[in-house]
């Protein structure tokens, strides 16, 4: 027998376990006969497609309860672990993502429940109800068992058992009845009963205890809707996707004729902490003719849906079907083009029909969904439609269809504007003018806005400009007269020279109301905050020149003209053009080369003035 620490993380899960940070606890049988069944199905899946040697006759899910020595025994007879499967899956909890979740706890102060609910911790909700667990498992194929065993405190102890049959055994040693709600006695029968009915009633398999069957077996996804209850959808989808909040719309589907499938789709509530995560789970569950064959079934949905849980089981697959072949047979193709296409059509049902659910699903996952701009399919529009951006017409976001509605007379863009955050954006000097003709900006501030707008130039038509790429030709009832023009010639000539290693052209704008000057991209150049993204990514890109524009109206540009023309070789001319330069990089968030030189000259340029 060997002792072993629990990883740090899962130490800690396990007190918000026993300190009961749930409070129904019937949730920890829903998670073990859950388990046992995703067991079942693999020991299944590996007989059928992998040669496994295995009796698959009868596989099923048992319940034993000893009431005399308080015990609740889950048994099935699975694809079981090995004893690295054991430590891995049961000592070591990290891949779940439990380390960003306590310090998302510790960071916000949040509800225990609310966010625990986002992790299928499972197995750890025994400790609830239990002051000792025990688990005897063997591996298909393999020829000795392993024994775990803790208390839920620091450590556990794992051990061989020679002869132990094929499965999982899970033994909960309950706690003392005076120490548990009259509610909450797991070795009452009927109780059990009640937990399995509510709960795993569509288990695919059978759940014993004694000699009866507790569960219907009946598969969701082949019922007609109104058979089933909003009820039993959640609790499936609890099972399928391991969240324990319900799911924000459900999409049953169901196709016959040359190629016959059905499917039973849920959009969660809430985004998973894993969702930007390259190692998160994603994927559809994958059954052919009611067996299972996949748990994490990528190539039936894209990688911007890939928030999407439930299950398809198509009737014309081979049961041996490779994930090489899934990747490329015309059968799962053709269903993936049909499942994108029926859930973005949900969501624009829910914009017509249901805008809180609406908002809940773009707050959540319009991030990722986004990235479908990105794809090339031909859902690009479809994205568009259901899409919407933070504006500066009010606190709620728009489409851009309401946009487009809104456009002033003459108007013939969409203007947005991309940047690290809205308020960095919305106190842009790019803003100004925009903001003193009241046209209306989009605020894009999503990573992914950085790339899609280089992709996408138009909507409907229309076509969408940056006010800050390029030049905008905006009316001004503030436009310099030719004369004034021509009187800036020298000071454009003088800051192009003074400033060429970090501009490629310095011009009049009529773009700012009240600041001096602000930085554009050229029409055709990486933004700033793009090349930024390419470098943390770690590609090499060379650094852009841009463009300085100066409002020809403010008296710093005025009066540095004036300097000009009197005392052109005075040197405190150029150090003025620095701080011209650095001003409005700063002004628009960016970040200075040097910024101890511009402290100084800046401190410098104050001395003289106090």
């Amino acid at each position: 027998m060997e002792t072993l620490e629990f990883q740090a993380e899962a130490r800690q899960l396990l007190q918000l376990m026993v300190h009961s940070i749930y409070s129904n606890k019937d949730i920890f049988l829903r998670e073990l006969i859950s388990n046992a069944s995703d067991a079942l199905d693999k020991l299944r899946h590996a007989a059928l497609v992998d040669g496994v040697e295995a009796d698959t006759s009868d596989l099923h899910i048992e319940l034993v309860v000893d009431a005399d020595a308080r015990t609740l025994t889950v048994r099935d007879n699975g694809i079981g672990m090995t004893r690295e499967e054991v430590v891995q899956l049961i000592g070591t909890i990290a891949k779940s993502g439990t380390a960003e979740l306590l310090r998302k706890l510790k960071e916000s102060g949040a509800d225990s429940r609310e966010l625990i609910g986002q992790f299928g911790v499972g197995f750890y909700s025994t400790f609830m109800v239990a002051d000792r667990v025990s688990l005897v498992t063997r591996r298909a194929g393999t020829h000795d068992g392993t024994k775990w065993e803790s208390d839920g405190t620091g450590t556990y102890t794992i051990d061989t058992v020679v002869g132990a049959e094929v499965g999982t055994t899970v033994t909960l040693h309950l706690r003392p009845a005076d120490e548990q709600d009259a509610l909450y006695d797991y070795t009452d029968e009927w109780k059990l009963r009640q937990i399995v009915k509510q709960y795993s009633d569509f288990i695919a398999f059978p759940i014993r205890m004694g000699d009866d069957v507790l569960n219907s077996m009946k598969a969701l996804w082949a019922r007609p809707r109104a058979e089933v209850s909003d009820e039993e959808y959640k609790e499936f989808y609890r099972h399928v996707s391991h969240d324990w909040n319900d799911p924000l719309e459900i999409i049953q589907m169901k196709a016959e004729g040359t190629f016959e499938y059905e499917a039973l789709l849920f959009i969660p509530s809430r985004a998973p902490f894993d969702l930007f995560q390259r190692d998160g789970k994603r994927g559809l569950q994958l059954y052919v003719k009611r067996v299972f064959i996949a748990d994490d079934s990528t190539e039936l949905m894209p990688d911007y849906l890939r928030f999407v849980k439930g299950v398809v089981d198509a009737a014309d697959l081979s049961l041996n079907i490779s994930r090489e072949i899934l990747q490329q047979d015309r059968h799962i193709q053709m269903i993936r083009r049909r499942l994108v296409k029926k859930v973005l059509s949900t969501v624009r049902d829910l914009m017509t029909n249901d805008a809180e659910k609406y908002a809940t699903f773009w707050r959540e996952f319009g991030r990722a969904v986004k990235e479908g701009l990105l794809a090339g399919d031909d859902n690009q529009r479809a994205i568009l439609d259901i899409a919407s951006f933070a504006t500066t017409a009010g606190a709620e976001p728009t489409t851009l269809a309401d946009y487009v509605g809104r456009m002033k007379d003459g108007q013939e863009a969409i203007y947005f504007m991309t940047g690290e955050s809205r308020a960095q954006v919305e106190n842009s000097p790019h803003m100004e003018a925009f903001r003193a003709q009241g046209y209306e900006v989009l605020l894009l501030t999503d990573p992914v806005d950085e790339i899609w707008v280089d992709q996408i130039t138009e909507y409907d038509g229309t076509k969408l400009q940056s006010i800050a790429r390029g030049a905008v030709d905006l009316p001004s009832d503030t436009a310099a007269e030719p004369e004034k023009e021509q009187e800036l010639t020298p000071l454009l000539t003088f800051l192009t020279e003074a400033l060429g290693e970090q501009v490629k052209q310095v011009r009049l704008t009529h773009r700012l109301t009240s600041s001096p000057a602000c930085l554009v991209s050229d029409a055709d150049d990486m933004t700033p905050t793009l090349e930024k993204m390419y470098r943390a990514m770690g590609q090499q890109v060379p650094p852009v020149k841009r463009i300085l524009e100066l409002n020809p109206e403010h008296p710093l540009v005025t009066g540095l003209g004036s300097a000009l023309a009197d005392r052109a070789d005075d040197p405190a001319l150029k150090e003025t053009a620095e701080l011209l330069y650095g001003t409005a990089l700063l002004a628009e968030g960016g970040d200075l080369a040097d910024p101890a030189r511009f402290a100084k000259l800046l401190a410098d340029r104050l001395a003289r003035t106090v």
